[in-house]
């Protein structure tokens, strides 16, 4: 029998559990009823799709809404696609693609200017348009190299760090995860689920929960601006000696002030040597914060939130730009989704862009605009690599004045 790709009903869910847990490669636990519910109240089943081999889910895929946050602090409507398997049995066949061109084809329709992803796997999504806008990297600081003052024991801003529980995190988290957001480009939405999720309120089988410590920042004036969650192992040497890792789960800092506060705090903890970062922004303070920068190294450094163009001129019309500009783009898409010939006239309060028929200045995929998109890729680096041609010599040194950003674009989150 061909194998069948469509949106799934209620009863298929089960079994679409059970091909993503393989896909992920997940050990097969049977899912409780009761947390079958839970999932399916908060799951738009409507965007979730399968792949049938004689009745079978061989492959799965989800999106749902999400908001994107641009150049400039606009929150663009977004269609982000999570939990893409296909099991091993059936790769190879296209199954991916038919589900993708389908979702993607209806996000357009709905309305959407973007279509988000964190990739696990580089060479799959590009061939959708998918480029990578933002990256991340992860350090491990080695604390007694860091010449941090160990007697440290606060701010010295008239700030405080506070220990707090995971029933004030989701009190004070989503205020200030909003805050941020709105000036961080490449931040995305999050919503109640996620809170409940990422606190330990609702617990899933597929997924272990380890209370972590939490604690906050709070300026001078009382107002918290910054959240830190950290977990720690329990690891001594031989000589009675404390070698414990905190792993950093969580960091929200609306200012440098509590970013540098927090980071400070949590390599003061005691019987901590070494505090892995989690994932951040590649140009992120905390290298240079130390007085001794080689006491961080890389771990990762990586790929991260990859964004595909719905519609090239909403998109472009709803960030802002570093310097004003007038651009002609060629945008190529294989999709024939987003496509076509546009004059972009660019400045920092904002842009209009609209349908053009001028000779281009700049020739390039739907792939390499989502790329640039957020400000993190060079148009002169894509030009040297064969990915954007020039019509106008000079145009890709034009772009990358008007397109990147100060400080890089980072997305907080794994969805």
């Amino acid at each position: 029998m061909s194998v069948e790709t469509r949106v799934i009903t209620a009863s298929e869910y089960p079994d679409w559990l059970r091909a993503l847990t393989t896909g992920f490669l997940l050990p097969p636990a049977v899912v409780s009823e009761e947390e079958i519910s839970d999932r399916m109240a908060h799951t738009d089943l409507a965007r979730v799709r399968g792949a049938f081999d004689d009745g079978r889910c061989v492959a799965t895929y989800r999106s749902f809404a999400q908001r994107l946050t641009a150049v400039g602090g606009a929150a663009l409507p977004s269609n982000a696609v999570s939990n893409v398997t296909v099991s091993p049995t059936h790769r190879r066949r296209g199954l991916l693609s038919r589900m993708m061109t389908a979702d993607l084809a209806r996000a357009k329709e709905r309305g959407d200017v973007v279509s988000t992803l964190i990739a696990a796997e580089y060479p799959i999504y590009g061939r959708y348009g998918f480029g990578p806008a933002a990256w991340i990297t992860q350090w491990a600081v080695d604390v007694p190299r860091t010449g941090l003052d160990p007697r440290w024991s606060g701010p010295a801003d008239g700030g405080r760090i506070d220990l707090v529980d995971a029933t004030d995190v989701r009190k004070l988290g989503p205020e200030l995860h909003a805050r941020l957001a709105a000036g961080q480009p490449g931040a995305v939405s999050r919503d109640e689920r996620w809170w409940q999720l990422n606190t330990g309120q609702v617990r899933l089988a597929a997924q272990p929960w380890t209370e972590p410590f939490y604690a906050v920042y709070r300026s001078a004036s009382g107002e918290v601006e910054g959240l830190l969650a950290y977990q720690s192992d329990d690891n001594w040497g031989d000589a009675k000696q404390p070698l414990n890792t905190a792993t950093v789960r969580e960091m929200l800092a609306l200012t440098p002030a509590a970013e540098r506060a927090l980071w400070h705090y949590v390599c003061s903890v005691d019987w901590i040597t070494t505090v892995k970062s989690g994932y951040r922004a590649p140009d992120d303070l905390l290298p240079l914060l130390l007085p001794d920068p080689r006491a961080a190294r890389i771990l990762t450094q990586a790929d991260f939130l990859w964004v595909r163009i719905l519609d090239v001129v909403r998109a472009l019309q709803a960030r802002t730009y570093a310097t004003p500009a007038t651009l002609v783009l060629d945008v190529h898409d294989g999709l024939g989704l987003a496509g076509g010939r546009f004059r972009l006239d660019a400045s920092p309060e904002g842009a209009v862009c609209a349908p053009s028929t001028e000779t281009p200045d700049l020739t390039l995929g739907i792939r390499e605009l989502g790329a640039l998109y957020l400000g993190d890729e060079s148009a002169v680096r894509l030009a040297a690599l064969g990915l954007v041609d020039e019509g106008t010599p000079g145009a890709a040194e034009v772009a990358d004045g008007v397109f990147r950003t100060p400080r890089r674009p980072w997305c907080p989150d794994v969805f």
